[in-house]
């Protein structure tokens, strides 16, 4: 059956005059999702896109049964205690979505869950197969359960939206309350009675602006609007310290942070500012007995940690020194010691500081593997001498340690299992170091089997926005490269954050060609130093603008392009002020409506301004109808003008009709959607 790429509706271009620069947009017809003309094309796309791939069908078909024959399809996670319960989740094999369960506590010690076995006591708190039903699309944006561990609340989305319904449930009886609301944003905090939960919803722009209070038993119209936040920049949210002392109300722009604190035994009180706002200052606070824990940037680019008297949180004292080599990243507090969460040399780090903190010698944690990421996991309680840790690397699973305070020994508690006799000794990881144009030197994380030739077809990843660090961890997806003699590589680009807070500043606003010129710099230094030959390049979201980005600058450099959720349609978007995040996105990439300087700097890279005729590798393009933060007419667009313009390819686009930013929600589903992406990737690194 021969191709046809779909025909384009013929539609008058929009013209807009920016800085005294017009610009047409002869595709922005697709913006109008109401329109049928705009369903008709996406789904005439999605079409071609089958007759185009259809012969890979075999080997999606292959690395989907890959995926699922190495993954335990019925599994449990480790228990995590809080209070007098310890919460896991369960999966079970043929069901698309977790099973969250808890059982009574007693001790730090986790009970032994095993996957056929339920335990005395086990009470299911939420089924998500249950939950979601015949539905295509399925989300669960909040589960809290109160203080008293009498009550859940939880919030579920059925469209992808990210637009929540909440609702609760008595965990003594199984019955779900009549309360509900509509319309609600991720998280939420009750109070310390479990009477009063507090929620927040988000304006049109889709940013988190109001808290509201909910009484249970009252009606949601009665709801009271505890704070609302009319700076477009900031976004707030709210959650209970780990005390369960306080709840905290957090507003945050990109580079500015006000905290308010409010006692949560008395939650129709006033909350009260920590620090007002200084625009560039960050902090965040944790509560710790007699004192808060506060962490800042203030005089301080990675960050300083202090104290603050319950009296007068605005007070801060340093307690651990600003670092140029590290960066601080959070502060975790409890009732015995606290735990520093810090970046250095690319790499996570913990640090533990003892009680009482002026007599006891902080100390960090060390790990074995040249390449891996740690992190602090699943420690709702506050009383413990047992620290749960999460760790992984490119070659180790994702495990769950509990680090006992005592004997200070890290102890293993489950290492996710792959089928099919995976040995982590059959691979290697190691660190390259490329230098961009300007002479960095930017880390490149590489995993490949021992084996395998060199150069190797090479699956090259980045991301490089909000200073968002793309770890060393393990996937066993991507053992379907590895097998196959494929290198996988991380490009640890300037606008992430693996090298600490300056490597942020340098691929932001005016210096965010960095991050492009860091991946470019990436691809030919494992081409010329032998590691890799066909390279194709994959990015999401931000990462997807990087994506855009490199096509136009170094198109020769790569094989295919992956582009998920791409923003690649930067200029326009930041340019509408009634889209979408638009404004609270100005400190991330400048404000190229009222700034001439930075539209100019915009248009020299923004992937659709920039499609030239010149020749461009194969692209495929995954975007979902959903998406509110990505818009799907951004890779819609960029494709069409890839067609009209350049030459090469070819250019797919696959559009989800169902889901939201983050793909297709079931895990079975989600499985065929990564076999059907590293099918194609397999076939241009093998071509």
């Amino acid at each position: 059956m021969s191709s046809h790429i779909p025909p384009l509706a013929k539609k008058v271009p929009s013209e807009r005059t920016h800085h005294g620069d017009t610009v047409i947009d002869e595709y922005a017809w697709l913006t109008n999702k109401e329109d049928p003309d705009t369903i008709a094309y996406l789904q005439q796309e999605n079409e071609y896109l089958k007759q185009e791939t259809g012969h890979l069908a075999e080997l999606q078909e292959q690395v989907f049964q890959e995926i699922k024959g190495r993954t335990q399809e019925t599994d449990l996670s480790v228990p995590s205690r809080k209070g007098d319960w310890w919460y896991f989740s369960r999966t079970q094999e043929g069901k698309q979505y977790g099973i969250s369960c808890r059982v009574p506590a007693d001790g730090d010690t986790p009970p032994i869950v095993t996957t056929d076995v339920t335990l005395p006591g086990e009470q299911v708190l939420l089924d998500g197969n249950e939950l979601a039903g015949d539905s295509d699309f399925f989300s669960i944006g909040t589960s809290a359960v109160t203080p008293d561990g009498k009550l859940l609340a939880y919030s579920t989305d059925y469209k992808g939206d990210e637009r929540f319904t909440l609702t609760f449930k008595d965990l003594e009886t199984g019955e779900r309350l009549a309360d509900e609301i509509t319309g609600v944003f991720y998280g939420g905090a009750w109070s310390a009675d479990g009477t009063t939960f507090f929620y927040t919803r988000m304006d049109d722009a889709w940013r988190p602006f109001q808290v509201y209070r909910h009484t249970l038993g009252s009606p949601a119209e009665e709801d009271v609007l505890v704070y609302e936040e009319s700076d477009e920049r900031f976004w707030i949210g709210i959650g209970l310290t780990r005390s369960e002392k306080y709840l905290v109300l957090g507003a945050g722009s990109k580079i500015t942070s006000e905290v308010r604190i409010l006692d949560a035994n008395n939650p129709t009180g006033e909350f009260q500012v920590v620090r007002p706002r200084v625009t560039g200052v960050e902090y965040g606070i944790e509560h710790a007995g007699d004192h808060f824990f506060v962490l800042h940037n203030e005089n301080a680019e990675n960050f300083e940690l202090a104290t603050a008297p319950l009296d007068s949180p605005g007070t801060w004292t340093p307690l651990v020194a600003h670092r140029e080599d590290t960066r601080l990243l959070e502060i975790d507090a409890f009732a015995s010691h606290a735990v520093v969460h810090f970046r250095r040399e690319g790499l996570t780090g913990i640090r533990i500081l003892p009680y009482p903190l002026q007599d006891a010698e902080p100390y960090e944690i060390d790990f074995p593997e040249p390449l891996y990421d740690v992190s602090p996991a699943g420690n709702p309680e506050f009383t413990t001498e047992r620290l749960r840790l999460g760790y992984t690397s490119m070659v180790t699973p994702p495990s769950v340690y509990d680090y006992d305070l005592e004997t200070r020994q890290l102890i293993l508690l489950k290492q996710r299992p792959v089928l099919g006799g995976y040995d982590p000794g059959d691979y290697e990881q190691f660190r390259e170091w490329a230098t961009a144009e300007d002479g960095t030197r930017v880390p490149i994380s590489i995993v490949k089997r021992k084996d395998a030739g060199k150069p190797a077809p090479t699956l090259l990843y980045g991301y490089g926005s909000y200073e968002t660090s793309m770890d060393p961890s393990f996937s066993v997806a991507r053992l379907s490269l590895l097998d196959r003699g494929f290198a996988f590589a991380i490009a640890h680009v300037r606008g992430g954050g693996e090298m600490g807070r300056r490597w942020y500043e340098e691929g932001k606003l005016t210096r965010k060609k960095n991050t492009f010129t860091d991946f470019v710099a990436a691809a030919r230094h494992l081409r010329a130093t032998g590691w890799s030959e066909r390279i194709i390049a994959r990015g999401g979201s931000a990462g997807g603008l990087l994506m855009g980005a490199v096509a136009n600058l170094a198109p020769e450099e790569f094989a295919g392009v992956v582009a998920e959720v791409p923003f690649v349609d930067a200029l326009n978007t930041i340019l509408d002020p009634t889209l979408p995040l638009t404004v609270i996105e100005w400190d991330e990439w400048g404000d190229p409506l009222h700034n001439a300087d930075v539209y100019a700097y915009m248009k020299e890279y923004s992937p659709y301004e920039n499609v030239e005729a010149k020749a461009y590798p194969p692209i495929l393009a995954i975007t979902s109808l959903n998406d509110t933060r990505v818009l799907y007419h951004e890779p819609a667009k960029w494709v069409a003008r890839l067609r009209a313009t350049a030459h090469g390819g070819p250019f797919l686009l696959k559009t989800e009709m169902g889901a939201g930013h983050g793909g297709r929600s079931g895990r079975y589903d989600a499985w065929k959607e990564e076999a059907f992406a590293l099918s194609w990737i397999i076939e241009r690194g093998t071509k």
